[in-house]
């Protein structure tokens, strides 16, 4: 082996280990995101139980009852949905983070193996170029399967984004309607 090699797989090694650096640091950061996040949610459902019970034992009646209620469930879900919503865009993030180095990565791999190739059949004996050719159509198929993962993996998120959405706004109607209902209800 000479030196070269030994510089090239050690500059590899570096990269690598530059890319595992990047995405363990992208998960701990979600990680402590996502930890903190949970954290304000419970202190708030905490802090949000004992008002509302506080208030559901001062009611004098059924009525009443019924009245605090329908009140109490409106915003109980909209911060329910907020939370979910905060989750998802937390997960959405990090997905786009991590593709991010992963793209970056891939294209630095294929230039590296389209650089070798180049490099091995400007040196190789008659019928490397079958190699060359063979290795280059190898490099051109994982680039379109990347290519494609990585459009397949936004097309999802879109659609994630999407429906979350519409179970956001489903959310908010049926609580309204139950909200008027109850009101109906108690009078």
């Amino acid at each position: 082996m000479n030196n070269p090699n030994i510089e090239q797989l050690t500059a590899a090694q570096k990269a690598n280990a530059e890319v595992m650096m990047a995405l363990l640091h992208s998960a701990f950061n979600g990680v402590e995101r996502l930890t903190a996040l949970n954290m304000a949610a419970t202190r708030e459902l905490f802090n949000n139980s004992v008002a509302s019970s506080q208030q559901l034992l001062s009611a004098k009646d059924a009525k009443d009852v019924a009245k605090l209620n329908s009140e109490l469930a409106q915003p109980s879900l909209e911060k329910l949905m907020e939370y979910s919503r905060s989750v998802y865009e937390l997960v959405a993030s990090m997905q786009k983070e991590v593709t991010s180095v992963m793209e970056a990565q891939y294209s630095t791999f294929a230039k590296n193996a389209s650089s070798a190739v180049e490099k091995a059949t400007a040196g190789a004996p008659v019928g490397g170029d079958v190699f060359a050719a063979t290795m280059k159509s190898m490099l051109g198929a994982s680039t379109k399967a990347f290519d494609t993962m990585t459009s397949m993996s936004k097309q999802l998120t879109d659609i994630a984004e999407t429906n979350m959405q519409a179970a956001g706004k489903a959310a908010g109607k049926a609580v309204s309607a139950t909200a008027a209902a109850a009101k109906k209800s108690a009078k």
